[in-house]
């Protein structure tokens, strides 16, 4: 199947101090630069879903603009529905500084045409929205929950078809499971440049 990669980058930063996470530097290189070395090889239709559009004028890749006010994950997953040419897309926030390729590929080769959302699915049963495959099909539930001013993802999930990956099955292309570790706080940024030296991330 042809799937598309869209990396999330427009948030506000509120707990980094306002910071623009995807041009923030971990052992020397940004997230977004991280993240694009992942999708580059995989997919050959990547979009950022963002806010604003000057910052990716020096990229070669589509912009999607979000078309609601508020500023959230599914507004982003929304644009990014939106624009993309295909028929599924693996979505990352560009708060995920060691996306590993292949835990991507992994949970990709689970992608079926019938399923609407393909998630990894921890031993706790929370699930990682934000290291998802979504469907186009899921783009009319998520409108009209932006339009209630509702933007919990998982709200709209009763309405689609559901693939939960257990990451037992993930953890072949990633033991310790690095894909997940968000940066969205100073502490989580210093765990991370800890992180990256320790491991030469």
């Amino acid at each position: 199947m042809n799937i598309a990669g869209i990396i999330l980058a427009g948030g506000l930063g509120t707990r980094m101090g306002y910071s623009k996470k995807a041009f923030i530097e971990i052992n020397g290189r940004t997230i977004i630069d991280r993240l694009l070395s992942v999708y580059r090889p995989i997919f050959r239709e990547i979009i950022i879903a963002a806010r604003e559009k000057d910052d990716f004028r020096d990229m070669e890749f589509t912009v999607a603009m979000d078309r609601f006010d508020a500023r959230s994950s599914l507004t982003g997953i929304h644009a990014g529905l939106t624009k993309m040419t295909t028929s599924h897309g693996f979505f990352s926030a560009c708060d995920a500084p060691f996306l590993q390729a292949g835990l991507v590929e992994s949970l990709l080769s689970k992608v079926t045409p019938d399923a609407d959302v393909i998630i990894p699915l921890k031993e706790d049963g929370y699930r990682e929205p934000l290291c998802a495959v979504y469907s186009k099909r899921c783009l009319k539930f998520i409108e009209a929950q932006l339009e209630r001013d509702d933007y919990k993802i998982i709200q709209f999930f009763e309405h689609v078809n559901i693939k939960e990956v257990p990451v037992s099955q993930l953890k072949q292309d990633d033991p310790d499971l690095i894909s997940f570790f968000n940066v969205n706080r100073p502490e989580e940024l210093a765990n991370a440049e800890e992180l990256a030296r320790k491991k030469e991330l």
